[in-house]
């Protein structure tokens, strides 16, 4: 599936799996006379967290009954405003997707909705959860049959199998209490309450608002800005909000106490720049980045440039403390599809160059820096690095902006195997080399916690796909595809 991350990535839309992908975005709004269509906004502003398929579901106020609008593709290609005033009702929550788990076709989409007992469910899942596979099978073995290969079915079969009498507090302590992984997770019911869960580890961001007096849950702040709602707070990790006619209320996971574990990738690459985390901007936290990059790395050099989008904000940062000239070496087509028709080699040549273009006059003859968020599998920086050593620049730097990825992640990001990372093959001298580049630096696991600005940083955040210290333990054969 080829994709793009139209807010703060380059992931070339021709290399689908060079740039590392997050799994999704999820919005939710109670009891909101357009609450379809401020969802539709809301996964908007999220959807850098994934292009493969998009959805709302809404609760209308008849017969227990949800009614949603799915398709694949990115949000404006799904939703029109026809679409949007046929399932406007009262409460709603949306889903923007990347596969981490399952694969990416229609059934998959989310939010995905169950019936049971002439009553719907809906749910929005943002995470991994690593032990799906195992409490599926169980279930299956208990007569349960399964409509996806979405880890996040596996949570509302738990849901519902423990939902007794309407109790839904009990019923998600009992479902939370048997997966682990990663989840923010917000789930519509039949009757429109909306209630968010964070898993107790708080691998991704969850954060609440209120919109007009109409609360609202969202995986980034950037999304509450578009939509003019009001912040509130971040969930905790191990809470779960339940909104309803009463207000809000919060319960706590039973192993709430849990350390804590944010993913910082969410920091580097996920994130929009505009969105706060826990108290921290992303677009200040990638300038720390920089700065403490060029610290670590000095080199003489001309200019300093990113390949955008990547690596803009820590390149400002490098630029600043190291003095030398900020400069957009390269320009970015904003207009490139989500797909290319490459029907031979000469054409898929193209495919290399139609998303970012040199300035010739910025390139010519200079020594360069260029400032990268992350080295994946390493295909496309080669490839660039190349053109330019093409288009007649002197000597080629590049400087990382985190530490080298060695580790798979199985918390929801998609590379969930070491060989899929080039940093866990070669040494620094051979992927120097490889990239055909005079020198390269990546920021040291101390100068990236350092640089967070976070009290006791180690004790704060998962950065298991760069030093193999995994919070949660996990089965080894965990694959995206072992759902079946």
């Amino acid at each position: 599936m080829n994709t793009i991350h139209p807010s703060c990535t380059t992931c070339d839309a021709f290399t689908p799996s060079e740039r590392p992908k997050d799994e999704c975005g999820v919005f939710g709004l109670y009891k909101h006379p357009e609450a379809a269509k401020i969802t539709y906004f809301g996964l908007y502003a999220l959807q850098h967290r994934g292009q493969e398929s998009a959805g709302i579901s809404v609760n209308r106020g008849i017969n227990d009954k949800i009614f949603s609008h799915k398709g694949m593709g990115l949000v404006p290609e799904i939703f029109n405003i026809e679409d949007l005033d046929r399932i406007e009702g009262g409460s709603a929550i949306g889903h923007v997707r990347y596969s981490t788990t399952g694969d990416s076709v229609l059934a998959n989409a989310q939010p995905f909705v169950v019936n049971h007992r002439h009553r719907s469910y809906a749910l929005a899942h943002n995470g991994n959860l690593v032990n799906a596979h195992i409490i599926r099978e169980e279930l299956e073995e208990q007569g349960s049959i399964f409509q996806t290969t979405m880890d996040s079915e596996v949570f509302l079969h738990l849901f519902i199998k423990n939902l007794i009498k309407g109790d839904y507090e009990s019923a998600i302590l009992k479902a939370t209490s048997r997966v682990e992984g990663a989840y923010s997770m917000i789930l519509l019911t039949c009757k429109g309450e909306i209630i968010g869960m964070k898993d107790p580890n708080g691998f991704r961001p969850l954060a609440l608002g209120k919109l007009n007096g109409h609360y609202v849950l969202a995986s980034e702040t950037c999304a509450f800005d578009l939509v003019q709602a009001e912040f509130i707070r971040e969930l905790d990790p191990g809470e779960i909000v339940i909104i309803d006619e009463d207000g809000i209320r919060s319960i706590k996971h039973p192993k709430a106490a849990i350390k804590k574990s944010l993913c910082i990738f969410e920091y580097i690459y996920f994130a929009r720049p505009d969105s706060t985390i826990d108290g921290k901007n992303v677009y200040e936290m990638r300038k720390a980045h920089g700065k403490r990059l060029a610290q670590e790395s000095h080199v003489d050099a001309d200019i300093v440039m990113p390949f955008p989008d990547s690596g803009n904000y820590a390149a400002i940062g490098y630029a600043a403390e190291s003095g030398i000239p900020f400069e957009m070496g390269m320009i970015r087509n904003h207009y490139v599809g989500r797909s290319f028709i490459q029907p031979t080699q000469s054409m898929r040549d193209f495919a290399v160059r139609v998303k970012l273009n040199p300035v010739r006059e910025v390139i010519k003859g200079k020594d360069i820096i260029i400032i990268e968020d992350s080295i994946i599998r390493g295909t496309t920086a080669k490839t660039r690095v190349k053109a330019l050593k093409e288009l007649g620049a002197g000597k080629i730097h590049m400087r990382v902006s985190c530490p080298p990825h060695k580790f798979p992640c199985y918390y929801g990001i998609d590379f969930s195997s070491k060989g899929e990372l080039i940093a866990a093959q070669m040494p620094l001298d051979e992927l120097t080399e490889y990239l055909g580049l005079d020198s390269l630096h990546y920021l040291s696991i101390e100068g990236m916690l350092e640089a967070s600005g976070v009290d006791e940083p180690e004790a704060n955040f998962c950065k298991a796909c760069f030093d193999g210290t995994y919070p949660v333990p996990f089965d080894p054969n965990f694959t995206k595809q072992c759902m079946g």
